[in-house]
């Protein structure tokens, strides 16, 4: 049986020098599930369970990155999650790893409390979050995606149908990059006021004649929708580049309808 004496130290085989030469660009841990509390905007807290992707680019000289501490930070992280916070956990991160560069996603739903429209009754929505953060050359980026489910009616079915216009559910899919952190409610916000219609968790039926109506109303191509998102977003100070995406679950196909915009204000166009 191989003992060995318990006061001699344990060799830290990981922390030894590597001769290769060969730096890594990302090391870490994927795809483990955490407890999370989210801060809205307001300040309120919630509950979730994220999945995180965490990682470090680890230098060519060391041989191992200490894979204990990723979980080591969630286990010692005093703060609730929002996207200015998401950043000082990055950089706690690359400090304890010892390194210069790194990156955190963590990808959790979050629900929003929302009152029908006609009755007020309320009910919970929710919507699918990824927080994206990295240390790159000294410059921290924090990215919000939001995926918004919304109804859209089609405006050429609307024109030549004598009765009605076919509708589906879509998602709206955001994903922004701004001078200061955008919230969660912000991003939802932005893409439910471009759609035919916003979703509720609970509608009566005044409810329900109201956001029919209002998508009848109101009818918009998949184009429509990745456009007016854009025109949005183009008209915040706050966003500094962009990708908008919208796929609708066409109710009269056995495929979807796909449309993508990708803008980088700092780019001219």
């Amino acid at each position: 049986m191989n003992q060995r004496d318990p006061h001699l130290p344990i060799a830290d085989v990981q922390n030894t020098e590597d001769t290769r030469k060969i730096s890594i660009d990302r090391v870490g841990i994927k795809s483990l599930r955490y407890p999370i509390r989210v801060m809205s905007e307001s300040g309120a807290i919630s509950h979730s369970v994220a999945t995180f992707n965490m990682n470090v680019r680890l230098p060519h000289h060391v041989k191992g990155t200490h894979m204990s501490r990723f979980v080591e930070i969630l286990d010692t992280n005093p703060d609730p999650f929002s996207s200015v916070t998401l950043a000082a956990l990055l950089e706690h991160m690359v400090a304890r790893l010892d390194v210069t560069e790194g990156s955190i996603e963590m990808e959790f739903p979050f629900f929003i409390e929302k009152s029908a429209p006609v009755s007020g009754v309320k009910s919970l929505l929710d919507y699918q979050v990824l927080l994206a953060g990295e240390i790159r050359h000294g410059v921290t980026r924090i990215t919000t995606k939001v995926v918004v489910p919304v109804t859209s009616l089609c405006p050429c079915s609307k024109e030549i149908a004598a009765y009605g216009a076919h509708n589906q559910r879509s998602h709206i899919s955001i994903s922004v990059r701004g001078a200061e952190p955008l919230s969660i409610e912000d991003v939802v916000r932005i893409a439910e006021g471009q759609a035919s219609s916003e979703l509720y968790g609970l509608l009566k039926r005044p409810d329900e004649k109201y956001v029919t109506e209002r998508a009848y109303d109101n009818p918009k191509f998949v184009e429509d929708l990745v456009r007016d998102v854009a025109a949005a977003l183009d008209a915040d100070d706050r966003v500094e580049s962009y990708v908008v995406e919208s796929e609708n679950f066409e109710s009269i196909h056995n495929h979807s309808a796909f449309a993508a915009i990708e803008r980088d204000k700092s780019v001219a166009r």
